[in-house]
């Protein structure tokens, strides 16, 4: 049998440096999302008592939609900056359980046509965008192979649920230059996020593509800045006060930092963007009376201009202000929240 015969097609994609060439981060905004980076770690860390909020769409499916969002997210940051360090996600790509978009890098035009060099480079654009806003930038690193066009102008990484038992996605984590954050698994469980967790810390070896585009050995020092995220599962939520206390024992137990993010969507929201609000203030609640014990070191929100999610259908015209994926809160929910 052919070696090739399930590949249909096989094209010459730019390399990561041809992209960063044409697209070029300044040193100036380079050295603003380095002390980004920092502000994060110190919160992680504990050094700064603010809450880390990483806010907005589920994933970004149009540009100028995504540019709304951050000058009002901008606005609202330097409001409430003496309580929330607020972030803005940036999720390009969507691993998906069975079918379905799997994001703006992949198909930015939302029609089948999978222009990937087009993808890469919108996704690379709103990044600058937002950096030089003044709005620092999280994303899910899904595909190794694409962290290399865009890791450069993040100050925040997220590895998901379906991705956190990875032996791929630790190694490559181990080397990123920002605090990155372990979703626990989807059934709800924490082991494979500790393990994550004690893997991501330690130097490791690894093959992966250089910026040139060519294969290369890589090994890293270790990223003493991991942290677990909880974002409950099938087994139902965990972050009320007896899930962050489980977590918080557990990562004690592994010898791990015991400070972590809780996601008010997904699992802990039964996906229901409505009960975001009411995951939110049970874990600030918890902050407040000190029943984390200083556990908690942030949230996150799936959040757009307008509440729910639209179906994407061939033929028809996508709405540039509404979720495409997961339902989102509206910005209006968002902003009355965080105030």
């Amino acid at each position: 049998m052919h070696d090739d015969v399930n590949i249909a097609s096989c094209e010459l994609l730019s390399s990561p440096e041809t992209v960063r060439q044409e697209l070029p981060v300044s040193a100036v905004l380079r050295q603003q999302i380095q002390q980004w980076r920092r502000e994060v770690v110190d919160i992680i860390t504990g050094r700064d008592r603010r809450l880390l909020v990483i806010v907005g769409p589920c994933s970004v499916h149009n540009l100028a939609g995504a540019l709304e969002y951050a000058r009002r997210l901008r606005d609202l940051r330097a409001r409430v900056a003496d309580r929330y360090y607020l972030v803005m996600r940036a999720y390009f790509e969507k691993p998906r359980t069975t079918l379905g978009w799997k994001g703006l890098i992949y198909d930015p035009d939302l029609n089948g046509d999978y222009n990937l060099e087009k993808g890469i480079a919108t996704a690379r654009q709103l990044l600058l965008d937002l950096a030089a806003m003044g709005v620092p930038a999280a994303s899910e690193v899904l595909d190794p192979v694409m962290s290399v066009y865009l890791t450069d102008l993040l100050s925040w990484a997220g590895i998901g649920a379906r991705t956190t038992e990875s032996p791929t996605h630790r190694q490559l984590a181990s080397g990123l230059p920002m605090a990155v954050g372990f979703k626990n698994g989807t059934d709800g469980g924490l082991k494979v996020a500790l393990d994550a967790l004690a893997t991501v810390s330690s130097a490791h070896s690894f093959i992966g593509v250089m910026r040139n585009g060519h294969t290369g050995v890589f090994r890293t020092r270790g990223n003493p800045y991991g942290h677990l995220v909880l974002r409950g599962g099938s087994a139902g939520p965990n972050y009320d006060a007896k899930g962050v206390a489980q977590a918080r024992a557990m990562l004690a137990a592994a010898g791990l930092r015991q400070r972590l993010v809780v996601d008010c969507s997904h699992g802990n929201s039964n996906k229901d963007w409505q009960r975001q609000a009411a995951v939110f203030a049970d874990v600030l609640a918890q902050v407040r009376r000190g029943e984390d014990e200083g556990a908690i070191a942030g949230m996150m929100l799936e959040s757009y201009l307008k509440a729910g999610q639209q179906q994407v259908m061939p033929g028809q015209a996508v709405a540039p202000d509404m979720s495409v994926t997961d339902a989102c809160m509206s910005w209006e929910d968002t902003a009355e929240l965080l105030r």
